[in-house]
């Protein structure tokens, strides 16, 4: 049985003791023919959730997985299940992502024209709230929202497929981020996904990034726990 997700979620934003950022490496690029021991093996490293990216082939160029999927792996999972929707309309299937597993449900900001009631209703449902912007959305758009976040994910990629390259101005949006995260007293970590690896995830988590999603530079490396803890500790 997967432990509560409140006790792999919150970073206690108010101590003054430091906190380890978290690791969600990305099932997209995990062995679809051997899904089962991914699974296990992000059950048995340093890894702090699954990230499940859900894509619609219309917000963005890509299938991926859906609902069979997430309730399939939801009872071999023993981390919570970080869930981003890359999809037109999100707020359709709030409580079906709920009923799958989802701990936290992330919708994309260019994709919801409601975004405060996609909220409000994803908190209702008793799941972590966040929101992704693309690369070329400014941080600004989130001032009336972040203060209700627990989330915000920043791509570092275009989305919609795995291996792309790191886009460098990454850097200067954590920053920005953290500065009005911290003006409205908000409670959200940043995430980021899209060409983690190595060469950037330390400069990273310096600007502030508290959780890095990382797909095929865990699961394409000769061995994924040993990658996973590179960069829980930034050790490499």
């Amino acid at each position: 049985m997967c432990c509560t997700f409140a006790a792999h979620f919150f970073i206690d934003k108010t101590s003054n003791r430091a906190m380890k950022h978290l690791i969600a490496p990305s099932l997209l690029a995990a062995d679809f023919s051997n899904l089962k021991k991914d699974i296990e093996l992000i059950n048995n490293s340093e890894a702090d959730w699954f990230h499940l990216d859900i894509m619609d082939g219309v917000f963005v160029p890509n299938i991926s997985f859906g609902i069979p999927v997430l309730e399939s792996i939801k009872p071999l999972a023993k981390k919570p299940f970080d869930v981003h929707l890359m999809i037109t309309q999100p707020e359709r299937y709030i409580e079906t992502f709920k009923n799958a597993g989802a701990d936290l449900f992330n919708v994309h900001y260019e994709a919801s024209t409601h975004l405060h009631r996609t909220v409000q209703t994803v908190h209702a449902n008793n799941m972590k709230a966040g929101v992704t912007l693309n690369p070329h959305t400014p941080i600004s758009v989130l001032e009336d929202i972040v203060a209700e976040l627990d989330l915000v994910l920043l791509m570092s990629v275009n989305p919609g497929f795995g291996g792309q390259k790191f886009i460098e101005n990454t850097y200067n949006k954590v920053e920005q981020l953290k500065e009005l995260i911290l003006k409205k007293n908000s409670r959200a970590l940043i995430q980021v996904d899209g060409g983690v690896d190595n060469t950037n995830a330390a400069q990273l988590v310096e600007k502030g990034a508290d959780v890095l999603v990382a797909g095929s530079y865990v699961f394409k490396s000769a061995n994924p726990e040993e990658t996973i803890k590179g960069l829980k500790e930034l050790n490499f």
